[in-house]
């Protein structure tokens, strides 16, 4: 495993992370999960993601990965999670508001059974809440020691400009974080968030590098969906049937050519695709199986040739 530089802080992370979204939680069992994050750890893995709202109900995720993390000492690796979302009924149990933020990183902390998080995400912007309100909030959580760093996740450009023009400003803690999608079917992040994000040593955790498992070859085009995958589970396959189109899948066909070409499972290609650029520092992976951790993981230190990414690029265009 090789690590990165988050951004301008001191903090490095692995350049796999394990993310918990639509797994932990939820359709993959407590054991299993716990047995994902035991293989990460041992094969380099020190950046875990979470958030408030993952799981079957609040905190659900969150509980699973701390117990996952419980019996490895706390400074060996890095935790995150994240508020906006609601996670209840009441006017308040949602957003960015002072009130919301400080009741959802104690109830953070005590699902993760940790005393602080490495990262808290903003997990959206909010447009009812001043900013100042939000920046500072996050300001008093760091002085705290409730947080080490603020990020924030799919924020627009001007509302990620925003805010590093009022930290500075204010003299508040820095953003360190961003964590958007991004992967070879989605790269809005090019145009804008990475070069204000850069500009502002601010590094990019981006997720679902792999497109919510198309770009592991796992679908074909005309079959139906493997049984146990996401796009076969009622749950979560909403969020991977929209990256089902047959033009997407043509274009894996190609790409496991090249990845073939590389020595290169297309799902490792597609990683380490995602990872060549500098300015992003971790790429998070979902799993449901220890073995979908270790073959991820051989993305990491690969460099992929001028030639292949132009090729890479023909077949994207």
């Amino acid at each position: 495993m090789e690590y990165r530089r988050l951004g301008k802080s001191g903090i490095k992370v692995s350049e796999i992370a394990l993310g918990s979204w639509l797994t932990y939680g939820t359709v993959t069992e407590k054991e299993q999960a716990i047995a994902c994050v035991k293989t990460a750890y041992n094969l380099g893995i020190n950046h875990f993601d979470c958030a408030n709202v993952y799981g079957a109900e609040p905190h659900a995720a969150e509980r699973v990965l701390g117990e996952a993390l419980a019996n490895y000492p706390r400074d060996s690796y890095i935790i995150t999670t994240k508020a906006f979302w609601p996670v209840g009924k009441g006017v308040n149990d949602r957003g960015l508001s002072r009130k919301h933020l400080f009741s959802q990183i104690d109830q953070s902390l005590k699902a993760l059974g940790v005393d602080y998080v490495d990262i808290f995400y903003c997990h959206r912007y909010d447009a009812e809440t001043d900013l100042e309100e939000t920046l500072r909030a996050l300001d008093d959580l760091v002085r705290q020691g409730k947080v080490l760093y603020a990020g924030l996740s799919e924020w627009k450009p001007n509302q990620i400009a925003d805010g590093i023009r009022l930290q500075r400003e204010l003299n508040l803690h820095k953003f360190a974080a961003s964590q958007p999608v991004y992967n070879m079917f989605n790269r809005y992040i090019e145009q804008a968030v990475v070069p204000i994000c850069a500009d502002a040593g601010i590094g990019q955790v981006v997720f679902s590098p792999l497109a919510q498992g198309v770009l592991t070859g796992k679908y074909r085009k005309g079959q139906p969906a493997p049984a146990g995958s996401r796009a076969a589970t009622d749950k979560v396959k909403g969020a991977v049937e929209r990256m089902l189109t047959d033009k997407n899948l043509e274009k894996v066909e190609r790409l496991e050519g090249l990845a073939r070409e590389a020595d290169l499972s297309v799902a490792q290609l597609a990683l380490a695709w995602v990872l060549r650029l500098p300015e992003v520092s971790s790429a998070l992976i979902g799993a449901s199986r220890p073995e979908q951790v270790e073959e991820n993981v051989k993305a990491s230190g690969v460099k992929l040739s001028d030639d292949l990414l132009a090729k890479i690029e023909e077949v994207l265009a």
